[in-house]
C-alpha cells in the first residue's frame, strides 16, 4: 500500500526533538524510506532554530523550561507554541502541500494547528501520548468532577473529531478513549517500543566509570513519577549498600524539592541529580547501570501511564525496580520486573537490598526481559506505523485494517 512517490509529512509536537524517541522513530522510519518529513518541536539552548538533514527538516519555534508550577503558565506557554506553529505549519503547507501531519499532543488543541492542511485534503493524525484530563488532574489537583476536568474531555472529544485517526500510548487509554471520545474504528494503541539500535546492552560493564552499584532513573520530575518515594527508600538502606548511588538524570517542577530531601536525608554524596541528556547518551548510562527503578505513585495518572524506561532498561539488560501500578500490571509480572507496593518506602528499600545483595537472582529475569524487549521492540513494529500511514493516504483504514495494529 505504499505510495507511488515519497510522502510529505509533518510532526508537529510541544517537546524538545531530540529528547523524544517517540517523536524520532517516527520520523526515522518514515525518513528512511524517502518520506520528507518536517519537525515543528520546542528548541533546547545549544540547538539553532532551523536544521535540515536529508529529507528531515526541523523546526525549532520556541524554547522552554520544564518547571511549570502554576497551571497558567503552563498553558500560555503551550498557547503561544500553538499561535507560532499555526503561522508556520500554514506556511509550509502552502509551499509542501502536505499528505499527513501527525500531530503529538500534550495539549490535545495543538491538532487544530493542521486546520489548512486538513482542508486541503492531508490525513490528520492525533498522537496521545498522555491521556490530558487525567494528566491535568494529577499534575494541579484537580478532581475529575471538576469543571475544568470536564472540559478538557469535552476538548479530548472535538480534537479526536478532527482528526481522521488518533494514536494512543496504551491499551488501558484506548479502552477508555474509544468509550468517551474515539469510535475505535479510527483509534489505535501503538506503545513506546524501544529501538534496539540504540538501547542495548553495554559491551564490557567493567570498564565503565560509574559506581560500584549504580541505582538509576532517566526522565520527567513530577510528583507522579514518585523519585521522593525511591530517595526514602534509598535513605533507609544506603549504609547497608556502601559502593551504591543513585543517580537521576531529568529535570521537571519536583527538582528542588527532591534536592532538598536528599539533602535533609543525609544524602548529599550519594543521590546525584544529572541534567537530561540525548537519547544516545542516556541509552548508554542506562546500560552501564547495575538496576533501573521506576517508583510511580498508583494514584491517578502515575497509575495508568506507561513508562517506556522499562521497556528500554530491559533492553539494556538493566534489571527493573518497578511500582505495582496498573499499567504495569498490565503489561509486566514477576518474571520480567522486581515490583514493589506503590508508595511503601520500606518495601521498595527491601527490594533494592535485596537486588544488591543477591545479583545472581536477576540473571533470568534480565534474559526473559530482553527477549519481551526485543519482541516489543521498534524494529518487530515499525511495520504498523508505515501501514497506517499509508493506508490514512489511500484512504483505506477500516475496521479490520486498524484492529490488525
Amino acid at each position: 500500500m505504499t505510495s507511488t512517490r515519497p510522502l510529505r509529512v509533518c510532526h508537529l509536537a510541544y517537546t524538545f526533538y531530540e529528547f523524544d524517541n517517540r517523536v524520532m522513530r517516527y520520523v526515522d522510519t518514515l525518513s528512511a524510506r524517502g518520506d520528507e518529513v518536517d519537525v515543528v518541536a520546542l528548541r533546547r539552548e545549544g540547538y539553532g532554530w532551523r536544521e535540515a538533514a536529508g529529507p528531515v527538516r526541523l523546526y525549532r519555534i520556541q524554547r522552554r523550561s520544564t518547571n511549570e508550577k502554576h497551571a497558567w503558565t503552563y498553558l500560555l506557554k503551550i498557547i503561544w507554541f500553538c499561535l507560532k506553529s499555526t503561522c508556520l505549519v500554514t506556511a509550509l503547507q502552502l509551499r509542501r502541500r502536505y499528505d499527513v501531519v501527525h500531530v503529538h499532543n500534550i495539549p490535545d488543541f495543538l491538532v487544530f494547528v493542521a486546520w489548512l492542511p486538513k482542508l486541503m485534503g492531508a490525513r490528520i493524525i492525533l498522537d496521545i501520548h498522555d491521556i490530558v484530563p487525567e494528566l491535568y488532574s494529577g499534575k494541579f489537583a484537580a478532581g475529575a468532577g471538576s469543571t475544568v476536568f470536564r472540559s478538557l474531555v469535552a476538548v479530548e472529544q472535538l480534537c479526536c473529531r478532527f482528526a481522521d485517526h488518533v494514536i494512543v500510548a496504551n491499551h488501558i487509554w484506548h479502552d477508555r478513549l474509544i468509550v468517551r471520545s474515539v469510535p475505535a474504528t479510527k483509534c489505535t494503541t501503538v506503545l513506546n517500543y524501544p529501538d534496539l539500535t540504540i538501547f542495548k546492552p553495554s559491551p564490557d560493564k567493567s570498564q565503565s566509570k560509574v559506581p560500584g552499584f549504580l541505582i538509576l532513573y532517566p526522565g520527567s520530575l513530577n510528583h507522579h513519577q514518585g523519585l521522593d518515594i525511591a530517595i526514602r527508600a534509598f535513605a533507609l538502606v544506603r549504609d547497608k549498600m556502601p559502593d551504591a548511588e543513585f543517580h537521576i538524570y531529568g529535570r521537571g517542577p519536583a527538582l528542588d524539592e527532591l534536592i532538598r530531601l536528599a539533602h535533609d536525608s543525609g544524602l548529599d554524596g550519594s543521590v546525584k541529580f544529572m541534567e537530561s541528556v540525548g537519547i544516545t547518551t542516556i541509552a548508554t548510562i542506562m546500560a552501564s547501570a547495575s538496576v533501573g527503578v521506576v517508583p510511580k505513585r498508583a494514584d491517578g495518572f502515575g497509575n495508568e501511564a506507561f513508562s517506556t524506561k522499562i521497556f528500554e532498561f530491559m533492553a539494556c539488560g538493566v534489571p527493573m525496580i518497578v511500582s505495582r501500578t496498573r499499567v504495569d500490571e498490565y503489561y509486566f509480572n514477576e518474571r520480567l520486573v522486581n515490583f514493589f507496593e506503590p508508595g511503601n518506602a520500606a518495601d521498595l528499600a527491601d527490594v533494592l537490598l535485596r537486588t544488591y545483595l543477591n545479583p545472581a537472582e536477576q540473571i533470568e529475569r534480565v534474559r526473559a526481559a530482553q527477549d519481551f524487549a526485543e519482541r516489543y521492540s521498534w524494529q518487530v513494529r515499525r511495520a504498523d506505523y508505515r501501514f497506517l500511514v499509508d493506508s490514512l493516504v489511500a484512504g483505506s483504514v477500516c475496521q479490520d485494517e486498524a484492529a490488525a495494529l
